[in-house]
């Protein structure tokens, strides 16, 4: 359907940001949120969530590598992968451009955010859904933490939505020890904190959840155009403090060997090296 209309994010209530529509793709309401999938003039297909910005054509790499290729190079030698939500398949695909992993699990709560990317947002995933290291499920990932065998994965990436609604309870102090559960000794697990500028209270609670179970935590920024109000914060809790501090000649030599070097839009060895280096006004809101 043609239209020439605007969507209004939702996200805060007395700011945000507006996107003209060329076209109208999908308008869902799924059994856990409202779904929305447009063609903009401007960032080109779009997908929306209970009213808030998820993903565009335009800028979906910058978040999508920072998540994946950040956690997988600090550690080095990632075979086993959990990936919670992420349902658009963007995670998925980074995680398995990495030559070294052999399995990568993406539990995936909504279905309906499944069928619609493969539908109409089929080049965020790529080839990731057929690649035979992928398992897909469609269920709900605090069950799946709770059921998941210890030391059973080298990484957890959780891409949700904020911690409201069906995203809620994936920022639990049960969910995080769970986490610490099922990784191996040198795990870790990474998730977006939202937008420290407008929601400072998500990566400080979300960090002190964290730190009763992990021994390091810290936070990496990326810059996103979409998720407005400055950097995105991506949090960072690790049993091993050195996974943080490897040096950019080391992630370099690591980017070569996993096959991403020179593949990347965003991420560079020294972007990854220097996002951990946060200005004063996000890094108050971590745990001293």
């Amino acid at each position: 359907m043609t239209t020439d209309s605007w969507i209004n994010e939702t996200l805060y209530p007395d700011w945000g940001q507006r996107f003209r529509v060329k076209r109208e793709l999908a308008r869902v309401r799924s059994d856990f949120q409202d779904i929305v999938i447009f063609e903009s003039f401007s960032h080109g297909r779009v997908m929306v969530l209970d009213g808030v910005i998820q993903i565009t054509e335009a800028d979906e790499f910058v978040y999508q590598e920072m998540l994946a290729h950040v956690p997988l190079l600090a550690h080095g030698a990632c075979a086993n992968v959990l990936i919670i939500g992420a349902g658009d398949g963007g995670v998925l695909r980074r995680v398995l451009q990495h030559r070294g992993v052999k399995r990568a699990v993406m539990v995936e709560i909504d279905g309906e955010v499944i069928r619609l990317s493969k539908e109409f947002l089929p080049t965020i995933a790529g080839g990731a859904w057929a690649d035979p290291r992928a398992e897909v499920i469609v269920g709900d990932g605090i069950d799946y933490v709770k059921r998941a065998s210890a030391g059973a994965f080298d990484a957890i990436i959780v891409d949700s939505t904020d911690p409201i609604g069906v995203g809620e309870v994936l920022f639990t102090d049960d969910f995080y020890s769970n986490c610490a559960r099922i990784l191996t000794a040198r795990g870790l697990v990474v998730n977006q904190c939202g937008v420290p500028a407008m929601q400072a209270d998500e990566l400080r609670d979300t960090s002190i959840r964290r730190a009763k179970f992990f021994p390091y935590v810290s936070a990496y920024v990326a810059a996103v155009p979409t998720y407005v109000g400055g950097f995105m914060t991506l949090g960072w809790a690790a049993k091993d403090p050195s996974l943080a501090r490897v040096a950019t000649e080391e992630i370099r030599a690591r980017a070569e060997a996993a096959g991403i070097l020179g593949t990347t839009r965003y991420w560079t060895p020294e972007i990854h090296t220097g996002a951990f280096n946060l200005p004063p006004y996000i890094a108050r809101h971590l745990p001293a």
